[in-house]
């Protein structure tokens, strides 16, 4: 039986000191037994009292560390009586399991299998399989239910929100994107992934953590293919990178991400990982943090990172490139045999480079690029005006943007010119039917209704009804929802059974994305070769359908946000021989003369232009 000890700690009194410090604690719990004594301390105060810290002062010796949590994070005492049996059950990891990193820790508990890391599974309770029976004078009623989050001080909170992230966003479960407390995936959610995932909070983020949690998870997956190379290489044995537990990974890349890319302070990357690794994992999972961050940082001083070389045959040089830039084999490959080394070289470093985001003022609010010019001064948000009178660029601040409000009172809206491009090709006029599919998430919807000037009608046509309620709550911020009507549905299904004609119709057609890799972090490695040839067919698919909800003598617009040719010209060469009524008509006239193709198609290039890739094609309908 245990009974409850009570030898000057009590639950509700701290201990001295005016605040956390170490000389400060809150016991939670003490039990005793003849054979062992089991104490929980406060996370926030680490300190245990003096007779703990000096275990000779008690009856036995220190058997568990950090590996017993309770749930909200409280580290776990266990103290034998009888120091020969503390010898013998010791729950420190062995001298294999401290290598092998994918390995349960040895007291994960009997006929069980290891689980690690899940942010979306329950709290783990470290390693213990059920509360203590106490005394039955004692009630152990809410014993290990307290939902009250347990902040942990101890650890960088940004890192500790980023290395969630991280993991979220490799189950496909978040996007890499930027960190908006005003999000439905972030904010408190995003506390709460942390807190089940690491089994603590952090405090609060402020900007600046929100955007250094941007900077690293946006970064580290970029950057994924050749962080990745270097840890293994610094591993001693490749089953150490292959089995090693995906947090305990994350906390890595983010190590390697800080030293390679940020040039932060080496101390403070060093550090604050490893405290991290100790407190989220266990003491070893830190010092092997320790040991593989210092040998990256000799290594890096002395000019001798283990990259491969770039020789041989084309493939073997593709190899090496994919690994120095960090993109996928296919994409390089593919690159040089159609831009050119040179050019692919250039296409990876802007796809590795932080983005800019564009803001597109909202003119049928009644705002001007001034208005716009003058809010981000007053936010201290620096800026550069675009070739596009209805644009502002800005490289950072957005944080300040959203939270100013500056989107949802419907001033503006985040866009990027590549985009206003394909829009001025349209050329929305007063009075015209505008079908718009695949329209979903309405960035092009909107620009095209502030084009009409309150005359005319939009038809926005997308398959994903929440995506469309998105769409219409934005066009109601920017009053423009009478001229907009949302039409939920399939493309393919909805041009057979509707007889409607629109003057124009734009299909802004689902792709591979190739043109966006600076802002979308994850994408190449979301995408295979395989899926050109799918999204190829689809494409197809989808001209044909859009082609039949065109007037005679009305335009179709054919649109992607990517730069592969597979997708583009050969899509439109390929329509033209199947649809001999529509017949190409050039965009001169409707975007500036360096963004147009000697075919006469709209083409935009990151490594020419400056903005995200894009093209666009007019195809007009004859009368007859």
């Amino acid at each position: 039986m245990f009974h409850q000890a009570n030898q000057g700690l009590h639950e509700d009194k701290p201990g001295p000191g005016p605040g956390p410090g170490p000389s400060s604690y809150y016991p939670l719990l003490l039990l005793r037994s003849p054979s062992f004594i089991l104490v929980a301390i406060s996370p926030s105060l680490p300190a245990p009292p003096r007779s703990l810290q000096n275990p000779s002062r008690m009856e036995g010796n220190v058997l568990a560390l950090s590996h017993f949590r309770t749930r909200v994070g409280s580290p776990l005492l266990l103290l034998s009586a009888d120091g020969s049996s503390a010898a013998r059950k010791t729950s420190g990891r062995s001298r294999a399991s401290r290598y092998d990193t994918g390995a349960p820790p040895s007291r994960a508990g009997r006929g069980r299998v290891w689980k690690r890391d899940d942010p979306d599974d329950s709290p783990r309770r470290g390693g213990i399989a059920g509360v203590p029976k106490l005394n039955p004078k004692s009630s152990n009623k809410g014993a290990g239910t307290n939902k009250v989050p347990v902040v942990n001080f101890k650890v960088s909170h940004h890192r500790a929100v980023a290395a969630v992230r991280l993991l979220r966003a490799e189950k496909g479960k978040a996007f890499v994107d930027l960190l908006n407390e005003t999000a439905n995936d972030s904010g408190e959610n995003e506390m709460g992934y942390v807190e089940r995932t690491l089994g603590f909070s952090t405090r609060h983020l402020d900007d600046r953590d929100i955007r250094l949690v941007t900077v690293i998870v946006a970064g580290t997956v970029r950057w994924k293919r050749y962080i990745d190379y270097l840890i293994m290489s610094l591993c001693s044995d490749e089953k150490v990178f292959s089995k090693m537990e995906p947090l305990l990974l994350q906390i890595l890349r983010i190590g390697f991400f800080e030293i390679l890319k940020l040039n932060v302070p080496a101390y403070a990357v060093v550090d604050e990982n490893v405290r991290l690794a100790k407190v989220a994992l266990r003491p070893g999972a830190g010092n092997m943090v320790n040991a593989i961050l210092r040998k990256l940082l000799s290594l890096k001083e002395t000019a001798s990172l283990p990259l491969p070389k770039v020789e041989g045959d084309d493939r073997a040089q593709a190899r090496a490139l994919s690994i120095i830039y960090s993109h996928p084999v296919w994409m390089v490959r593919r690159w040089i045999r159609f831009l050119g080394k040179e050019e692919a070289l250039k296409l990876m470093n802007w796809n590795n480079s932080d983005p800019y985001f564009s803001l597109r003022v909202n003119t049928a609010n009644g705002y001007t690029r001034d208005d716009l010019v003058n809010r981000l001064e007053d936010l201290q948000v620096h800026y550069e005006k675009s070739i596009m009178d209805e644009f502002v660029r800005i490289r950072e601040g957005m944080q300040a943007v959203l939270q100013a409000g500056l989107l949802k009172e419907g001033m503006c809206a985040v866009q990027d010119e590549s985009a206003g491009f394909v829009v001025s090709v349209v050329d929305p006029q007063p009075g015209e039917s505008i079908m718009d599919c695949c329209a979903a998430p309405g960035g092009k919807t909107l620009f095209m209704a502030s084009r009409l000037a309150g005359q005319g009608k939009i038809w926005a046509l997308d398959i994903n009804k929440g995506r469309l309620r998105i769409l219409m709550e934005a066009a109601k911020c920017h009053n423009l929802d009478d001229i907009i009507t949302d039409v939920h549905g399939d493309l393919r299904l909805y041009a057979k059974e509707s007889t409607a004609k629109y003057d124009k119709v734009l299909l802004d057609a689902p792709c591979s994305g190739l043109g966006v890799l600076s802002k979308r972090a994850d994408l190449r490695w979301n995408r295979q070769f395989e899926d050109l040839e799918e999204l190829t067919c689809l494409q197809d698919e989808l001209l044909d359908s859009a082609s039949s909800l065109v007037k005679p003598g009305g335009v179709l617009i054919y649109s992607t946000c990517s730069i592969d040719h597979e997708e583009n010209e050969n899509r439109i060469t390929a329509f033209v021989q199947r649809h001999p009524e529509f017949t190409l008509e050039g965009v001169h006239g409707y975007v500036p003369a360096e963004f147009i193709t000697d075919e006469g198609f709209y083409s935009s290039s990151p490594t020419k232009h400056s903005l995200d890739g894009a093209f666009a094609a007019r195809l007009v309908r004859s009368i007859h």
